[in-house]
């Protein structure tokens, strides 16, 4: 199954997705500092990126900035609990394959992870 990290500023919510997609069998590493995201996909290739807009210090689109940078291929999930259009185009035009409100909707986020991880790589 897939590698998947997940960065939010809050840690239950990285657990939350954590236990949502391990029951899929995927492996889930989650963060809640963006540095410490940005190293381990430095080190540690991944196939899925799951990241929340509003982090600590840089926005989520910032990180999916620096995300591609380091690994251009990389698929994202762009989470937000303040949906905005302005905010879904710039994730979807920085290359984000898909983008989910939260609260996070358990079903929604599992349909989502599989769609993004069965499409073929354009990297």
């Amino acid at each position: 199954m897939a590698t998947i990290a997940a960065l939010d500023d809050v840690y239950d919510e990285g657990i939350l997705i954590q236990r949502i997609l391990k029951r899929k069998g995927h492996t889930v590493h989650p963060f809640t500092e963006e540095e410490d995201f940005l190293s381990f996909i430095k080190k540690e290739p991944i196939d899925l990126a799951i990241l929340d807009i509003k982090l600590k210090k840089l926005s989520g689109v910032d990180v999916l900035e620096e995300a591609k940078k380091i690994s251009p291929a990389i698929k994202a999930i762009m989470l937000t609990g303040f949906p905005t259009i302005e905010t879904a185009q710039k994730c979807l035009e920085l290359g984000a394959d898909e983008y989910l409100v939260k609260p996070i909707d358990i079903y929604e986020l599992e349909e989502k992870v599989e769609k993004v991880l069965s499409r073929k790589s354009s990297g």
